[in-house]
């Protein structure tokens, strides 16, 4: 069934424009200065009630306390969801940017005023801890405090904290900026072109194209590499220095506790992911081949292939692509995908102003999620909406945690939006019996794979190389930086690609090293746990479901691995990780064969 408006007539993408009222009216809506106001009265009264005073809360009065926090959490999250909602599709709108950033302060001034419950609470004994953890009272939010717990070791004083928090805004955050205002402000080639422009040119049928465009971002970067270069150092310096005074022993240490995993666990995953660079040099030797290429250069990674017919989608039938699928999988969450589609819960067009990408926000359990996505109709597109309405299930159905127990950890955060994927992968590959189109499919489907799981591990063995290099040797210059690089991007590719020489400055244009350092290894853990999830499924059919759907909405009440126990999964085996490894192959070897026929056929 396709999607319908009231008057029957199919739904143009430029009428999918989300309504947010649900969050509040618009941006003049008077409630927004009363929930601002709420918020800070709250904080003033929860630091009155309970400041000095955690250690002696009993199990009842702790729970207060959290429900309060909770409260207060939540209805600073609206504002801050109803604003960045507002901002992404008015990005030029220098209103739209100081509600934002007026609600970005509220919160950051609210986190300062509330983190004494945080050090209070991990300076009580641990025997202390552990008893009132076991009150009845307190068993919604054990988890959440458990979490809290994890960073004891690292905890310093109430006036410490309260200092980091404060130059928290011109610390990393701040080179961070600068790195951001360096690059949007960059034009690249003689057309002052943006990044996302000459980015996009590398996906170009016509090899002349993604070479200049290849040229262009090399020499652009080039243009400004002294500048990327020392704010990388500083944020390098600074996550050293920050590591240092809370005691951290590595510089993972801080990011796998965020993420609720274990130093073995990360090691595992990227050992396996390592270990089967061979599939890597395998896919790209076909690509060659496919592409009649003598050699494939940097450069030629995301041409297209030839003779591969390129399909534009509609909206309406995109929509009943993913429903569809969705509903193969499981009555349920195609119902709750349609909710986005029937109640105005995405936001679809290319407009001016509009941000680029594509998300999914949860906002608040007392409301719902939203989607944005930039839809041109291509099949990459169909796959994002795929993709961001898998997120959106997960976040709507771990809602009933509430907001403390809601939010899952980087590594569980794919669990349903990879999967929602794999999903609409497999239904339009049942779908298809064009010999050309099937081997688009299942060659697109694995360089989205290749980007996510062997990139990232990658990117992740760069960063490990250049945070401990900053740690041993100072200041790193430039050169330094890039031959780290391309070292450890020439163990992916090994012999099946060519790095130029003007490939040695591309890491200067990636964000994650400079806002979330350590980041990028979460992309391989969230797609080979689904990858593997998605082989339960394969084998188990109906049986599998009522446990994913209960996954999901379990949200993140509590550790990955507890989480994951009904799955008989143990996140430390290598042998786990072995068996999405496993899956990819499938799916190359099944490129492989579609390769072949490809050949034989008149």
């Amino acid at each position: 069934m396709a999607i319908k408006e009231g008057n029957g007539m199919d739904r143009s993408v430029q009428e999918v424009i989300w309504n947010l009222e649900d969050l509040y009216a618009h941006a003049g809506d008077p409630r927004l200065q009363e929930d601002r106001a709420r918020c800070r009265k709250e904080s003033e009264a929860f630091s009155r009630a309970y400041r000095g005073r955690v250690a002696s809360l009993n199990g009842e009065e702790l729970h207060r306390a959290v429900s309060r926090l909770e409260v207060l959490q939540e209805r600073t999250r609206r504002l801050l969801s109803f604003s960045n909602l507002y901002f992404a599709t008015r990005t030029q709108d220098s209103a739209a940017s100081a509600l934002r950033q007026a609600h970005v302060e509220l919160a950051a001034a609210l986190h300062r005023d509330t983190l004494f419950f945080e050090v209070e609470w991990n300076g009580i004994p641990e025997a202390a801890a552990r008893a009132l953890l076991e009150h009845p009272a307190l068993a919604s939010y054990r988890h959440y405090l458990q979490k809290i717990r994890r960073y004891q070791p690292h905890t310093l004083t109430e006036p410490e904290e309260r200092i980091l928090a404060e130059m928290g805004p011109v610390a990393a955050s701040a080179w961070g900026n600068l790195f951001d205002k360096v690059l949007g402000r960059l034009r690249f080639g003689v057309e002052a072109r943006t990044q996302s422009e000459v980015l996009s040119d590398l996906y170009h049928p016509m090899r002349e194209i993604r070479r200049r465009a290849a040229m262009d971002l090399s020499e652009g970067l080039r243009s400004v590499l002294p500048i990327l270069g020392h704010v990388f150092n500083t944020v390098l310096l600074d996550k050293a220095i920050t590591d240092r005074i809370r005691r951290y022993p590595h510089w993972l240490r801080e990011r796998n506790l965020e993420n609720e995993t274990d130093d073995q666990v990360v090691k595992a995953l990227i050992d396996a992911a390592v270990s089967r660079y061979d599939l890597v040099n395998r896919y790209y030797r076909l690509k060659r081949d496919l592409l009649g290429y003598e050699e494939l250069l940097d450069y030629d990674r995301y041409a297209p292939l030839p003779h591969v017919p390129t399909r534009t989608f509609r909206w309406d039938e995109a929509a009943e692509i993913v429903l569809s699928a969705f509903g193969r999988f499981s009555r349920e969450m195609r119902e709750i995908a349609a909710f986005f589609f029937d109640q105005g819960w995405i936001h679809a067009p290319v407009l001016p102003g509009k941000r680029n990408g594509a998300f999914s926000d949860p906002t608040v359990p007392s409301c719902h999620p939203y989607v944005l996505v930039n839809f041109t109709g291509t099949p990459r597109d169909v796959m994002t909406l795929a993709h961001e309405l898998g997120h959106g299930v997960h976040q709507y159905l771990a809602r009933q945690q509430g907001l403390f127990n809601s939010d899952t950890p980087l590594t569980m955060a794919e669990t349903a939006s990879v999967f929602g994927e794999m999903l609409v992968f497999r239904h339009l590959l049942d779908q298809t019996s064009d010999s050309s189109e099937r081997l688009g499919l299942l060659c697109a489907k694995l360089e989205d794979i290749f980007a996510t799981v062997f990139r990232q591990v990658a990117l992740n063995r760069f960063e490990d190389r250049i945070h401990n290099l900053r740690r041993t040797s100072g200041e790193l210059d430039v050169e330094e930086i890039s031959l780290c690089w391309t070292s450890t991007q020439e163990e992916m590719f090994g012999n099946s690609v060519r790095l130029l020489d003007h490939y040695r400055t591309w890491w200067a244009y990636i964000p994650h090293f400079i806002h979330q350092p350590g980041y990028v290894y979460a992309y391989p853990f969230g797609e080979l746990l689904v990858l593997s999830l998605f082989r339960q499924y394969q084998e188990e059919e109906s049986a599998f479901v009522p446990r994913y759907l209960e996954l999901l909405a379990s949200g993140g009440k509590a550790p990955p691995g507890e989480l994951l126990r009904p799955f008989e999964i143990e996140l430390s085996d290598p042998l786990f990780w072995q068996k999405g490894l496993d899956l990819i192959r499938g799916i190359l070897e099944e490129a492989e064969a579609q390769a072949g026929r490809l050949r034989t056929e008149p």
